[in-house]
């Protein structure tokens, strides 16, 4: 499919006028569907000519009653000769996706049903119907739709049903990103509130883990907070449907009045109260783009930013003060912001706003810097004008540009307007720049440090806490309200001194921190008396970035959450930590004996735990993960020697059944057996990782042909394969794989549709292998100046990995007996 630069949206948008769509769809055949689409367009130059998009085979195109043949170019419809008002009428054949791209067609196994669900973004529309595929040409769709009787078809706005054919009102302006049909047999419930129709589905087969109470309440609390916040009511009619999909390729898809989530938000099984608040998050993420997004769209993909990066930051906000869960902003920075701190380091970071050349570079920006170092961002210029002042220009940006497209310059002069600041500075500095800041302190001085690749001191506004040991807690004395500046900050009380000062106290900036050598030796020693729970996740995060950066030996951190992680309540905060030291331990050290004491902790901590509870599980999990016991593992899945109050439910066995296979304890009559009993779609993904994951030299080679050649398999069972391959425990075996991963992936790429191309070059990658020869390899490899954009950013990506696992192991070695010992 043809990439759309920036400079042909430009000049498309600055000749077309969108009107509207009449959009067509018949969805009653197995092979391909039938797609009409009549759009109507202003040309502000007649005689000019311009193109649309289809990806797709045209059976009929005319334009202005003019007949255009069926001709194209790529995916691209010539259209010439323009008048000053068009109507353009393509008629045309569309194949299903297996992809997660355009309409997607998925048969349940469980029961045989088959649903349908359109995902539009980034350009994706054009796999649907003909369209001029960008954010600024907004218009109003009118949508019909054509279906098995006994289907239900849900889109952006309010359908009705006269047998297999169904109407939907026209929606308000929207780019084409945001258009979707959802068509099966869905479950649903619906209920009302505040004068909107809420409705909640799912596939048949799921219909017992809805939880539509809990779904609703939270949504009903979301819709509330954005009134009162944004001081405009939901925007996009009186209809707001969330559907949790299948085989989807992200969290959610924040489709005008119809969001799609992934069904990994459907719990089979237990979870904790930490995974629910994820999907809290989640559910108001999605909800804020209905405004920030939807309501106002960025002008192009420069201001990406604009949508996720204010979703992001609401998500948790609202999460936090809207809803019944706690501690939102404790999971924000020991989860996502160790992803936007980990981005931010790699050797293919990026500006948080800054020029996207065209769709396919769009794409590669939807990660940790747009979304956790965005939000951090944005929530540091909250601090800095005051919520209050914050939350006014943002209701004068929305008001004032409702329904149309911005740019960050548009964003900026609200906030301007409601603060009385000038953010110019502000924004060249946090926004347009990359890299992230290290302080520390000495002397009663912040010290401020700036990689020598982005050599910007960024201003901060950041609370120092000091701590003091009383009666065996770690206390706090005060926090101190510092705005930090240039590269030393001096602050004359901290020259008393304190069991611990904790920059970024609060976590109000995006900044990584470092401690003093007194406050270090309390934090590996006693942050288990530190009370305050986001204090410790503070903490906790500045040891894994110093471990990450190879500043602090792995063994020292892994000693330290097995010395205090006991004291984590938050089952979010406790796994993020468990899944750091399995990776401090097994690849950073390299060191099994640490792998063996992580394991042997957890699974003590497992039966200590009170019965039932959430850590307990989380706990459980974290000793699944992490032990090389087979003979422990098959007990618990026989149902001998479990925890009391721990259920070996689904989801948990399949877990237990991962980790045999990786340890070549399972057999494939007992995965097989497994599935057997949870013949649905998620059984299959497990089996097919099981699978993979076997250490067989013909399973190998098999799982890897299947996950780089066949095609027939939905992105999900392809992922599920190539993420089951590579195991740590498994070298020897795959080391052929290194040198296959750089001859073939290049063609796996150009094969493969964009989303699992780069799944595939990211988890193929043999990052497991922490060989200098790899990275050799890696290096080698990326001298082609003609490999793909995106392609070479993945490998970067992984071997910036690998490049961190060597400098940790290399410091790991150098360690000596000097080094603290931690004992108890």
């Amino acid at each position: 499919m043809r990439n759309l630069l920036r400079e042909e949206a430009a000049d498309r948008a600055r000749l077309l006028d969108v009107t509207s769509y009449d959009v067509d769809l018949d969805l009653t055949a197995e092979a391909d569907f039938g797609s009409t689409v009549v759009i109507r367009f202003a040309c502000r130059e007649p005689g000019a000519s311009s193109f649309a998009e289809l990806d797709g085979r045209p059976l009929e195109v005319s334009l202005n009653g003019r007949d255009l043949g069926t001709g194209t170019d790529g995916n691209r419809i010539a259209l010439p000769d323009l008048q000053a008002d068009n109507e353009l009428r393509v008629v045309a054949r569309c194949d299903w996706s297996r992809t997660g791209e355009g309409l997607h067609r998925f048969t349940d196994p469980a029961d045989g049903l088959v649903y349908l669900w359109a995902q539009s973004f980034l350009d994706d529309a054009q796999r649907s119907f003909a369209c001029f595929d960008q954010p600024d040409l907004k218009a109003v769709f009118r949508v019909a739709v054509t279906a098995p009787d006994e289907w239900v078809v849900i889109g952006n706005e309010r359908g009705a049903r006269d047998g297999g054919r169904w109407t939907f009102q026209e929606t308000r302006r929207m780019p084409p990103y945001l258009f979707t049909v959802c068509a099966g047999p869905w479950h649903g419930e619906q209920r009302r509130h505040d004068g909107i129709e809420l409705g909640v589905w799912c596939r048949q087969s799921l219909a017992a883990h809805l939880e539509a109470d809990e779904l609703f309440e939270i949504t009903a609390q979301c819709f509330d907070s954005y009134h009162r916040t944004f001081g405009i009511r939901y925007p996009f009619g009186d209809t707001y449907d969330q559907l949790w999909v299948p085989e989807f390729n992200h969290g959610a898809m924040e489709n005008a009045g119809a969001v799609t989530f992934t069904e990994d938000l459907l719990f089979r099984s237990r979870v904790t109260d930490g995974e629910r608040r994820s999907r809290a998050m989640v559910i108001a993420h999605e909800m804020a783009h209905m405004w920030f997004g939807n309501l106002v769209t960025m002008r192009w993909w420069d201001d990406l930013w604009l949508n996720e990066s204010f979703a992001e930051l609401m998500g948790f906000h609202t999460t936090e003060v809207a809803t019944r869960f706690d501690g939102a902003w404790t999971g924000f920075c020991t989860g996502r912001k160790a992803w936007g701190y980990s981005a931010d380091q790699m050797p293919t970071t990026h500006p948080i706003s800054g020029p996207v050349t065209d769709n396919r570079s769009a794409l590669l920006n939807f990660d940790g810097i747009s979304y956790a170092k965005g939000a951090s961002t944005v929530r540091q210029l909250m601090v800095l004008v005051g919520e209050e002042t914050f939350f006014e220009g943002v209701r004068r940006y929305l008001e004032r540009h409702a329904f149309a497209n911005t740019s960050l310059a548009d964003f900026l002069t609200a906030i301007e307007e409601a603060s009385g600041r000038d953010l110019a500075a502000w924004s060249d500095a946090w926004l347009r720049t990359p890299g992230v800041s290290t302080l520390r302190i000495d002397a009663g001085v912040v010290l401020q440090e700036a990689p020598a690749a982005y050599p910007v001191l960024r201003p901060h506004r950041i609370g120092i806490g000091r701590y003091d040991r009383e009666n065996g807690a770690l206390v706090r004395r005060d926090r101190l309200d510092v705005e930090v500046a240039g590269e030393q900050t001096p602050i004359d009380q901290l020259t008393e001194p304190a069991d611990l000062v904790l920059l970024n106290d609060g976590d109000w900036t995006f900044a990584k921190i470092r401690f003093d050598d007194r406050s270090l030796a309390t934090v590996l020693f006693s942050l288990r008396d530190l009370e305050d729970g986001l204090a410790r996740a503070l903490c906790w995060a500045g040891l894994w970035d110093a471990t990450r950066d190879a500043e602090l030996p792995p063994r020292l951190f892994v000693e330290a959450v097995l010395r205090g992680a006991s004291r984590e309540s938050d089952p979010e905060v406790l796994g993020q930590l468990l899944s750091q030291a399995r990776t401090a331990s097994a690849l950073w050290a390299g060191d099994d004996d640490l792998v063996d004491a992580l394991a042997a902790t957890a699974r003590e901590q497992t039966r200590l735990a009170p019965a039932g509870s959430d850590v307990q599980l989380t706990w459980a999990k974290g000793w699944i993960s992490a032990t090389r016991d087979g003979a422990a593992l098959r007990a618990l899945l026989a149902g001998d020697d479990v925890p009391t109050g721990l259920a070996v439910d689904t989801e948990l066995r399949w877990q237990v059944v991962r980790r045999l296979a990786v340890l070549g304890c399972c057999t494939a009559d007992e995965i097989a057996a497994e599935l057997a009993n949870d013949a649905t779609a998620a059984g299959e993904r497990h089996a097919d990782y099981a699978r993979a994951a076997r250490p067989d030299v013909a399973l190998k080679l098999q799982a890897w042909e299947q996950a780089t050649q066949d095609e027939s398999l939905s992105n999900h069972q392809t992922e599920a394969i190539a993420a089951g391959f590579w195991q740590r425990e498994q070298v020897e075996l795959c080391r052929a794989y290194v040198e296959r991963y750089f001859d073939e992936i290049r063609g796996v790429w150009e094969s493969r549709s964009p989303q699992v191309a780069r799944s595939l070059a990211l988890s193929l990658y043999p990052a497991v292998v922490v060989e200098q020869a790899v990275l050799d390899r890696t290096h080698a490899f990326l001298r082609d100046g003609s490999l793909p954009a995106g392609l070479r950013r993945s490998v970067l990506e992984r071997g910036d990995d690998l490049r961190r696992a060597l400098a940790a192991r290399a410091l790991s070695r150098a360690a000596t007996t000097s080094q603290p010992e931690l004992g108890d």
